[in-house]
């Protein structure tokens, strides 16, 4: 049942904390403009003198120069360069805090928190955002993450079958499950939406093992991405469903690169942004099952300030708190990410991240049109 909400917030509050990042961003544009035109006037006057000079070298050349020379002008105009070379995949860069990031206190009762500008990668506000947390079931973006980019689409149709050994796993260690039973077969897909949507770690423990052959092997791998995403200097995991262990532990800020680069991935997107999905029927679910994102299903009738949130994680276990990770997307298409840890209650955390989409992303970053035309319009 739904608790009764109190905003954290006043009205004049609020207001007062948009007006202040709004003059701080428009104070970055302004700044941001200044900084392009010092690159590229430098910039255009070499382009210019490097042509000037091109031009002079060919109309100095003659046929006989160019002979001796090994010299082809007519080759060199025809030449086109190289088709470039595929990017890499962009590896979440590190968040900054600004001038403007605020520090947040007792009036969000979530301990630690960071809520993250993803266009600029600005912190826009938090709380403890680098200190070491355990993560709980947060663990589970960085476990889907990895399958993910380690399985082809075809193989999303492949079955798996439970074993008692993964089932004994998650009993003995009280996980929460999506109910798979010894010898039950699924598809990987399922695994992967069973994995998210219900935390169930009877999936993520299946999905592990499809992957890499067994929990341990699949631990390593995520290991090794977290050292890819440039985080494992405070981020180790180890186990794949968010087990308490002193040695698995990272910082808000680990958890926000992590869902980012999930979001980055459309599988991974897919999955975490999923209200609900339907198993098929199995032997031991003749009728299947339907799997529910809980946190999503229940901020999505809480005002964020106009903001959807487009996919989600929970964790919980007792030497974390309440944990969530979000990410929301405002009307204009600018997105943000937010991480909370050790609220009181799983609402509560709910509710933390509805009051700081609201409060600090619920009116547009940037000025209005006519103001931003302005801008970059006139001389700086």
């Amino acid at each position: 049942m739904d608790e009764q909400y109190t905003s954290v917030f006043t009205e004049e509050e609020r207001a007062a904390r948009r007006r202040a990042r709004q003059e701080a961003r428009k104070a970055k544009l302004r700044a941001r403009r200044r900084r392009q035109l010092q690159i590229f006037l430098p910039c255009a006057l070499v382009a210019v003198l490097a042509v000037s000079l091109l031009l002079g070298s060919k109309a100095g050349h003659t046929p006989e120069e160019e002979e001796v020379a090994g010299i082809d002008l007519a080759a060199e105009e025809s030449f086109s360069a190289e088709p470039p070379v595929a990017e890499e995949p962009q590896i979440p860069s590190g968040y900054t805090a600004t001038d403007g990031t605020v520090q947040l206190g007792e009036e969000l009762p979530s301990v630690y928190a960071v809520l993250i500008d993803l266009d600029s990668h600005e912190i826009l506000a938090e709380k403890g955002a680098d200190t070491v947390i355990y993560p709980a079931s947060m663990t589970k973006i960085l476990t889907v993450l990895v399958a993910a980019e380690a399985i082809e689409e075809a193989d999303l149709d492949d079955t798996f079958t439970m074993t008692r050994e993964i089932t004994d796993y998650c009993y003995v260690n009280g996980c929460s499950v999506v109910g798979l039973m010894v010898d039950e077969t699924v598809t990987v897909r399922e695994l992967f939406y069973g994995t998210i949507l219900p935390s169930g770690a009877d999936a993520a423990v299946g999905l592990a093992t499809y992957v890499a052959g067994s929990h341990e092997a699949f631990v390593e791998m995520m290991n090794d991405k977290l050292e890819e995403l440039g985080l494992s200097d405070t981020a180790h995991f180890t186990n794949c469903v968010g087990l308490f262990d002193e040695a698995h532990a990272c910082t808000v800020s680990d958890m926000a690169a992590i869902l980012e680069a999930a979001m980055g991935n459309d599988l991974c997107r897919e999955v975490l942004g999923a209200h609900t999905y339907e198993t098929a029927p199995t032997t031991d679910h003749p009728e299947g099952q339907v799997l529910s994102n809980w946190f999503l299903r229940r901020i999505e009738d809480k005002d964020t300030g106009g903001l959807t949130v487009m996919g989600a994680k929970t964790g919980y276990v007792v030497q974390s708190g309440n944990c969530a990770a979000s990410w929301a997307q405002a009307p204009d298409g600018h997105q943000y990410l937010c991480v909370t840890a050790d609220a009181y209650s799983s609402w509560r955390a709910i509710y933390d991240h509805a009051e700081l989409y609201k409060t600090y992303c619920a009116e547009s970053a940037e000025p209005d049109a006519a103001e931003a035309a302005s801008l970059n319009g006139m001389p700086l």
